[in-house]
Order: C-alpha cells, then structure tokens, then sequence
C-alpha cells in the first residue's frame, strides 16, 4: 500500500487528473464516439509534446472491433526511433492478471480452494507471526496470527504482506535487508526468507500491495509440478497465441523493446539501459517480471472479456472469471486505499464499484497497471478494452495520465 507520507499529495493530484470527480455518472451503454476517441488521442499525444513521456502507445477495443490505435512518440528518443505496433514493453504489474489467470487454471481442475491456507502448500509460510510494535536491532515485536493466510487474501492483498520498497516499517525494511526479490534467487529462496519476517498487519485485516503474486507464482509451480515459466507458455500463451510474451527480450526480439525514461530535476527524461531485461532472470517475477507486446495483451485481455475463452480455445470457466472480477475484500476492508479511489478488489484486479471516483470508470470494469505507467481497463457492461502502454519511471504521472485517458473517453463530455 502507498504509504501514509504521501496521501495529501495523491488526494491533490487524484482531483486535479480527475480520477476524483463529483457526482456524475451515466448507466447507459457507452459507445466511444469518433469524438472521444480523438479526445483521448490528444490528450495522450499532448504528454509526448510536452515532454513528460517519450511515448505511448494506445488502443480501444469495443464490440469486437479494435476503435482506436496509436503510437505517439518515440521506442528510443536519443534514436529517433517511433514507437511502432510490435514494440515490446516492460509491462510490471500487468504481469499480476497474468499470474492470478495461471493461478485460477488450476482452480478449475480442484487442485486448490481459495479459502485453503497457502501454508497447504507452502510449509515455510505456516506459521507466520505479525508484526505488533517496533523492536530492538529492527526486529518487531510480534504476536501469533489471528488465522492462516489463505490462497484468497493472497489474490486480494489483504494477507499482511507487503513489497518493502513502499513503506518504512521495521517489517518492510526487513525485506529491503533480505532482498525478497533478488533477480539471481528462486521463489524457493523467497520462501526460506519470508518464514523469517512477520506479516505487516493481520490476515484479512487491511488491503497492502505486496510481493503475494509472487507467492501465487510459486503456487502455480508447487500444484503443477512445472516451472512457472513453462506452465505459463503451457496453459496460456500457446493457447492463446500470444507470440511476444516471455520474462525478457531474447536477441532477434531486443530491438523490438521500448526505453524506459526517468524524469530529471531538470524537466528533461533520462533513458535507462535495457540491459537487464534481455537475458532470462531466475527470478521469475510473478508480480512484474513479463514483456508483452500491444497485441499479444490484447489477446489476453480479449479472453478475459469473453468469459475465459478466445477463438474456440477456454482458459478458464466463465464462474471463475465472474469470482475474478467480484468484489473479494474480506469484511470490514471497503476499499483499496486512497491511490485508487473508487475501486474494491476482485481476485488479482481492482474493480469499479464508483464510477465518478475512479476516474468514470464504468463500474464493473476490472483493471491494472504497471509502475511505469502501462494499464488495462476491462469493461464488461460496454464490451470494450482499453490498453495504454508507456515506460517511464514517475508512476504518479502515470497516474496523471490514467485520469486523463478516463476522463476523455468516459468522462463528462467538454463543451
């Protein structure tokens, strides 16, 4: 979860992009008018103009038909290289729909019930104690856990892990110490760490984003005796035909993938080096280690619009799309924070339940993105998808530019 420190300059901002609105919201089917699409053109080509990006991609799907797609700017701006229709991008935590759809296959087969303990499965994570108040020599002061973390506060966020690099507790600075994601370790590594660190908060107490998709990726390789990666190309990107998608850019791909580009003090952009993402990590970052490309995540993403199923080929039953994309926050968590207002969390995906707060969002749409900047909205009651793709490193612009896109094609129509 995003912490503390900055909830006065997120409310600030999240009304200034529009992704906190006021009372405004429309039931009817919402078809994306020429002049709205547009809208949300400029207003996307306006941040490479204006030097904030170097570029973006972007595409409205709707009623089985792709509306809107473009590239605006650059793959490499030190280049002058376009971005082009097969860029490859880093996409992060679009990685966690990923993850949880694998995750879901193998709950369609009775291989796991969402409210099993994880330690089930993964003995290291039995047993886990809960941080209570600061300690000596870092080391918080603990009490049992009130239940066993289970597979389903796993998939909503809300199993008292967290992610170390968002907050300051003794807890996350002890995953900051143990590296918990060490590109050079395995998920096993991760385990033996994890058994030695206490939960931030008590199962099914608070939503916290956190390294529980990565478990959910180990899961997958412990129920079906595979290698994540090999599960991955097995039950979804083979099937769905999802020809540019891997943990990293193999050599006759590397051109293909777009610079990351940090802001500067200055205004300006500094590009950094792809280096790390053409080689196979073995760390395979459940959580946002995947490069796709525009079509290949559109397939995805068209499989799940459908109900679980793409071109003949199911991937999971419709119920268990229906369980992804319900509101699964345990009682007594009615939202997830004030980063993304508006939403509640289905099983690995937010999930709209007030459009004018989310930025007029349908309610219903079920979504993600990545931390730099790359997002997917799924929007059940209008048939549509949209995909933004962008890498650049400042994720409360990102934000920014989320409200934006919303706001052009959902939102009150400007005079």
């Amino acid at each position: 979860m995003i912490g503390s420190r900055m909830r006065t300059w997120l409310v600030g901002a999240l009304l200034t992009s529009g992704l906190v609105a006021g009372s405004w919201a429309d039931s009817t089917p919402h078809a994306f008018t020429q002049q709205r699409l547009d809208a949300f053109g400029a207003a996307m080509a306006q941040e490479v103009q204006q030097g904030r990006i170097a570029g973006i991609a972007t595409l409205v799907y709707q009623n089985g038909e792709v509306v809107q797609r473009a590239q605006y700017g650059f793959a490499d701006r030190e280049q002058n290289k376009p971005l082009t229709s097969d860029s490859l991008y880093k996409i992060f935590s679009l990685t966690k729909l990923v993850t949880g759809t694998a995750l879901l296959t193998l709950y369609d087969e009775g291989r796991f019930e969402l409210d099993d303990p994880v330690g089930k499965y993964i003995p290291e994570l039995q047993n886990l104690r809960v941080a209570v108040a600061d300690g000596p020599d870092g080391m918080p002061e603990t009490e049992p856990a009130a239940h066993p973390v289970t597979i389903r506060e796993l998939m909503t966020h809300t199993g008292g892990f967290t992610y170390g690099r968002f907050g300051n507790t003794q807890v996350d600075q002890l995953y900051v110490k143990a590296d918990i994601q060490n590109r050079d370790s395995t998920f096993a590594d991760m385990m033996a760490r994890l058994q030695h660190i206490p939960l931030l908060y008590q199962p099914g107490t608070v939503w916290n984003y956190s390294i529980s998709v990565d478990i959910q990726a180990y899961l997958v390789e412990v129920l079906s005796g595979k290698s994540f990666d090999a599960y991955l190309q097995e039950r979804l990107f083979d099937p769905l035909k999802m020809v540019d998608t891997d943990f990293y850019a193999p050599a006759d791909k590397a051109e293909r993938l777009a610079l990351s580009y940090k802001p500067q003090e200055d205004g300006s952009l500094a590009p950094l080096p792809n280096t790390p993402f053409l080689s196979k990590p073995r760390f395979l970052n459940g959580g946002g280690g995947l490069i796709s490309s525009m079509d290949d995540y559109l397939r995805f993403a068209r499989m799940l619009l459908a109900g679980g199923e793409l071109d003949g080929v199911r991937i999971l039953k419709p119920e268990t799309v229906e369980l992804m994309r319900q509101n699964q926050l345990p009682e007594g968590v009615d939202n997830i924070g004030p980063f993304f207002p508006g939403n509640q969390f289905g099983l690995n995906v937010a999930v709209v339940n007030d459009s004018p707060a989310a930025g007029y969002l349908p309610e219903g749409t079920f979504w993600w993105w990545g931390i730099q900047g790359a997002w997917c909205w799924i929007d059940p009651n209008n048939q549509a998808i949209v995909i933004g793709m962008m890498q650049n490193t400042d994720y409360r612009l990102s934000r920014m530019i989320h409200g934006k896109a919303s706001r052009a094609l959902y939102g009150p129509l400007e005079p």
